[in-house]
């Protein structure tokens, strides 16, 4: 059937849809519905007990439907189980004893230490891990392999490799942090981007601050790279909070003086609602979808950035690359779906460094107050 690969930074994720497992699935289901309809053909056509034995004959009806509904119940256990396995939903097994020692340790219960909590009635801590990490075992097993209260191993391409897979949050480790080395000078930004227009998609920043009156403090930069744009932010004294799924770009952006925040783009935003004056993002709608056939990896993406955006608050789409007109036709209208103002939106071409024209869509968007 194919499959889909999402290439970002240096990693490369691929999902392969099932095929095999699709007409196991397809199989299973005919044979569940066909041993179905025997024992009831079974039940209501065998040959009926004498009418002296009312009783007996009612009782091996009975018996005949319970078979029947034990049937159906285990079928519908396995048709469970196989769609579980098909989409990656499995959870990760603490006992698994192929799982290196601090893993199963990591994800074993844990009681509170002063009892049971009184708010949320708990008395254990799970640990969290994604469900998504059950699908890179291997590289998850590697990443956990180290001994406890030593160095922590050299792996951040790994870590990398991990996040890209949805493997985010990843589990903790019993490890000490390798003695860093000086971070790395701060890189000037060498291109004049947001500071002088270089074509109409171009939208400079003092401008785009102005559409907010004055209230824009705080934003979040979806895969914002090395943090060019958090830099140029900081110099009017807005804090941006950048977010990279590639675990060595974090010393560049520190060195730079601005937060980086090492997630999926794939995952929850792990902050509170409405804490945001500005969202920016360049290439964050397609990474935030994984498979770009279809639309509801980008729908939870932007309900997400709206949850973070407060109300009046801008999210400003740069230099959105349109591959093509439908991919522009759905990011369109995915964002009036949301009914916010358009303070600015331009659509343009670009020639790339091949010498080919592409399309991309710049805007400037207010989120609305809903009542």
């Amino acid at each position: 059937m194919g499959s889909v690969s999402l290439k970002i930074g240096d990693g490369t994720a691929r999902f392969r849809r099932a095929t095999l497992w699709s007409s196991a699935l397809h199989l299973l289901m005919l044979a569940s519905v066909l041993a179905t309809n025997l024992f009831a053909f079974y039940a209501f056509t065998s040959t009926p007990l004498p009418a002296s034995q009312p009783s007996k004959n009612l009782s091996l009806i009975s018996e005949h439907v319970a078979l029947i509904l034990r049937e159906i119940d285990a079928s519908e256990r396995r048709l469970h189980q196989i769609q579980r396995e098909l989409s990656g939903y499995n959870s990760l097994d603490p006992l698994n004893p192929s799982f290196p020692s601090d893993l199963r340790l990591f994800l074993s219960r844990h009681p509170l230490p002063l009892g049971k909590d009184s708010k949320s009635g708990i008395t254990q801590m799970i640990s969290s891990v994604s469900h998504s990490c059950s699908r890179s075992t291997d590289l998850l097993s590697s990443f956990s392999s180290y001994k406890p209260w030593s160095k922590c191993p050299n792996d951040s391409l790994l870590v990398t490799k991990l996040i890209v897979r949805g493997c985010d949050p990843l589990p903790r480790r019993r490890c000490l942090t390798r003695p860093s080395t000086s971070l790395p000078a701060p890189t000037p930004i060498a291109h004049q981007i947001w500071l002088k227009l270089r074509g109409k998609n171009d939208f400079l920043i003092d401008d785009v601050l102005k559409m907010g009156k004055g209230a824009i403090r705080t934003g979040l930069d979806i895969s914002g790279g090395v943090g060019d744009f958090a830099v140029r932010m900081a110099e009017r004294n807005v804090t941006i909070v950048t977010t990279s799924s590639d675990s060595d770009s974090g010393a560049m952006m520190a060195s730079r003086g601005v937060f980086p925040l090492l997630m999926s783009t794939a995952g929850r935003f792990p902050f509170y609602d409405s804490v945001f004056d500005l969202v920016h993002t360049t290439k964050g709608l397609d990474e935030g979808a994984v498979d770009k056939t279809k639309s509801e990896g980008m729908e939870f993406l932007m309900f997400d950035i709206d949850r973070v955006l407060r109300t009046g608050g801008l999210f400003w789409l740069d230099n959105y690359h349109c591959v093509d007109d439908e991919r522009k036709r759905v990011v369109t209208r995915l964002i009036e779906s949301f009914g916010y103002k358009k303070l600015k939106w331009v659509v343009g071409e670009k020639v790339d460094g091949a010498g080919r024209s592409r399309v991309y869509l710049s805007a400037v968007l207010q989120k609305p107050a809903r009542g």
